[in-house]
């Protein structure tokens, strides 16, 4: 592969090299939320920024973490995914928010994704459309167990991954809107329990280059519940989820030491 950085020593979008990179990631969509995450770190600093990519270090327990931001959408997800393997990264946890599908999901719920539903297109980059997108069950049982030992109000469940945000909210702008309203009506009918633009993506990479990922999201609101005249709360406060994540990386880690010994 041509190197783009021209000598640099540093990955082409991310802009690190390994040495600056825990080996465990927390990532986030929005760059906005990377230093509101770090602060759960200790001796968190910056490290880089560059397009949509911003990164910060730290450590948890002693062991040095980072958190990456991959903007919107799965091209972007992938390629930060791609040059975090590169500086050796095997554990990746993702942060996001999401719209809640299934009628329990309110406003402030955390939705653990123990699948994706593969509607968007990078994905099939990597694998075909046959093949799972889904978590390393280890990541997927700490992220689980973490919840409940914080009293979280929560769902595991399939999450629906899609390319196109207005496509899911305003479908019928589009030419193929029937299609996609269809779509919709059918994961809703199969109890998916919420909508976000990461994780399958997320799944589907990690499956490839052989690491493990997870994927958990704050349920902002549910249209579902709109629709069917039920409340509808808003909550945009991510710190419980950022708590749960925090405490999933702890247990994940600690493992790793426990087998490493």
């Amino acid at each position: 592969m041509i190197d783009y950085t021209q000598g640099a020593g540093v990955q082409y979008h991310i802009g690190v090299n390994e040495e600056e990179i825990g080996s465990y990631v927390f990532l986030t969509g929005d760059p906005g939320r990377v230093e509101e995450v770090a602060k759960y770190l200790q001796d968190a600093h910056f490290v880089q920024r560059n397009r949509e990519y911003v990164t910060y270090t730290g450590f948890l327990d002693g062991t040095k973490v980072s958190v990456v931001s991959t903007g919107i959408g799965g091209p972007s997800t992938a390629i930060a995914i791609e040059e975090l393997v590169r500086c050796k990264v095997h554990t990746f946890l993702r942060l996001g928010t999401c719209g809640g599908m299934a009628l329990d999901v309110k406003g402030g719920d955390l939705c653990i994704a123990s699948g994706a539903i593969r509607a968007e297109g990078c994905s099939r980059e990597y694998a075909p459309i046959e093949f799972p997108a889904v978590p390393d069950f280890s990541v997927l049982q700490a992220q689980v167990q973490s919840a409940q030992k914080l009293s979280l109000r929560f769902h595991v469940g399939v999450a629906h991954c899609k390319d196109s945000f207005y496509g899911q909210h305003e479908p019928l702008k589009s030419p193929v809107g029937k299609r996609l309203a269809e779509n919709w009506q059918a994961y809703c009918a199969l109890g998916t329990i919420c909508s976000e633009m990461e994780s399958s993506t997320l799944f589907i990479v990690a499956s490839a280059l052989h690491v493990r990922a997870g994927a958990m999201f704050m349920a902002i609101a549910n249209q579902e519940r709109e629709k069917q005249g039920l409340s509808n709360p808003q909550d945009h406060n991510l710190h419980p989820m950022f708590s749960c994540a925090v405490e999933t990386m702890k247990a994940l880690i600690a493992e790793d030491k426990k087998r490493e010994a």
